[in-house]
């Protein structure tokens, strides 16, 4: 998958959060981690991505990589979290739960990738 790829999986995702966030508000318990947690982690993944992809070095680079595989992971868990506490069923964010995790494994890929080339240098 290229980085144009990557953005648009990442934006999209972060679309998707933003949808899901509207129907938490419904719930005080899950309007409280839709604000101030989910929204912020699952948005932030798509902008530190753009980030990776402007990045100026290398180590910019894996920095920024660091980043999104954080705030995908966190988005994640504050999905299983909502599940957990019968806030959502699992079928409203199965997908979501599905992408945030294939979003950490490409993620963490190419970090490992990178911080293995470096090496080579």
């Amino acid at each position: 998958m290229n980085p144009k790829e990557l953005q648009q999986r990442t934006k999209t995702f972060a679309v998707e959060i933003i949808k899901l966030v509207r129907f938490l508000q419904k719930d005080p318990i899950g309007r409280i981690i839709a604000n101030h947690q989910l929204l912020r982690s699952g948005t932030a993944v798509a902008a530190n991505y753009r980030a990776v992809c402007r990045a100026q070095s290398v180590k910019h680079f894996i920095s920024k990589l660091a980043i999104v595989i954080e705030e995908a992971d966190e988005t994640q868990f504050w999905l299983e979290i909502l599940v957990e506490a019968d806030i959502v069923e699992i079928s409203l964010v199965k997908e979501l739960l599905q992408e945030s995790g294939e979003i950490v494994a490409i993620m963490t890929a190419s970090r490992n990738s990178a911080i293995k080339n470096q090496k080579k240098k």
